[in-house]
């Protein structure tokens, strides 16, 4: 039913060539959505589209979201937008805030603007867990949030601020999606600000050892990328009028310490090398801007989306494992 809702609809991507926006432009064909792929390559690969790039159903807009007439143009004529465009990562947003604040504010502001413009049905926007800051209270439920803790934070609290006073002020419906530590394939191993999952995934294959951050006692709620896809088509397609303008956690529920994750990725990946199990593990300081724990309660999602996760962290991990397996270099 959710996919012949999408058949024929025009959706934008924003981000399109990311991680997770090439696994949402990859879906999203599959439904027969006609779907437009906007991104201006600088944190996504032209390689995560390349499969797409003569489908006749796939446009490559390259352009950026910090631009208010290359968003006007990429919303004209869209049903749906998903806006996943962002600069990610707590460090790089320490590091130079300013362009984590033009992106992921400016950009958000520009986009959202051109999508009520446009008369776009549905905006569906990537939030953030990191907007639960110096809460503790555990699971993360989506009404009780903390302090930012870093300036990528804030952004993504912005987001949502936004999309809340664009539904009061123009009654402009929009989805926010709070994503927990999302891991899959396609997600970039290389440079300073890669995730855990698929550094420590690419250093285990080359037999160095992945460094963990503090003593390893933090934990986090992973989530397959296939669950984050699940919720934004469902988000995107509700029909629900009582799910509208809300943020919702997207994760599968459960935490992972980081000692845990290490063991479980080396384990998953001695199946394919032996050597690997004899890999150490060293650890480093703790890494400013980092929350202690991570866990979320889906249940909202649940309740109003209909979500239904279908990965835990091991099914993930297995997955993701035999995915880097094959594509990264040896």
């Amino acid at each position: 039913m959710m996919n012949t809702f999408f058949e024929h609809k025009a959706v934008l991507v924003t981000g399109g060539a990311g991680f997770i926006g090439s696994n949402l432009v990859e879906a999203l064909l599959k439904t027969g959505a006609k779907v437009s792929c906007m991104d201006n390559f600088a944190t996504g690969f032209r390689k995560n589209i390349t499969p797409f790039i003569h489908h006749p159903n796939f446009i490559l807009f390259e352009a950026d979201i910090r631009n208010p007439e290359h968003c006007a143009k990429a919303c004209q004529h869209q049903d749906i937008v998903f806006h996943q465009a962002a600069l990610g990562s707590v460090p790089r947003s320490i590091n130079d805030p300013a362009t984590t604040n033009s992106a992921n504010i400016t950009g958000f502001l520009n986009m959202i603007i051109a999508a009520r413009d446009a008369g776009v049905k549905r905006f569906v926007y990537a939030a953030s867990s990191s907007t639960y800051g110096d809460s503790e209270h555990l699971p993360k439920v989506e009404e009780i949030i903390g302090k930012p803790l870093s300036p990528y934070a804030v952004t993504k609290y912005v987001n949502e601020l936004y999309a809340d006073v664009f539904a009061r002020t123009y009654g402009f419906d929009s989805i926010g999606l709070r994503y927990f530590n999302v891991f899959g394939r396609r997600q970039d191993p290389d440079g300073a600000y890669a995730a855990v999952i698929p550094k420590w995934v690419m250093q285990f294959i080359r037999h160095q050892s992945p460094v963990i951050n503090g003593a390893g006692d933090y934990s986090r709620d992973f989530t397959y990328i296939d669950n984050v896809i699940q919720a934004n088509l469902l988000a995107a397609s509700t029909q629900n009028p009582d799910a509208l303008n809300h943020v919702y956690n997207v994760a599968y529920g459960e935490r992972t310490t980081l000692n845990q994750l290490a063991e479980w990725l080396r384990e998953s990946l001695t199946d394919y090398d032996p050597k690997i199990s004899t890999v150490e593990v060293v650890h480093g300081p703790y890494r400013k801007g980092d929350i202690p724990h991570s866990l979320a309660s889906v249940d909202k999602a649940k309740r109003l989306l209909n979500y239904a996760p279908t990965h835990n962290l091991k099914q993930g991990l297995k997955e993701a494992c035999s995915w880097y397996w094959e594509h990264l270099p040896k």
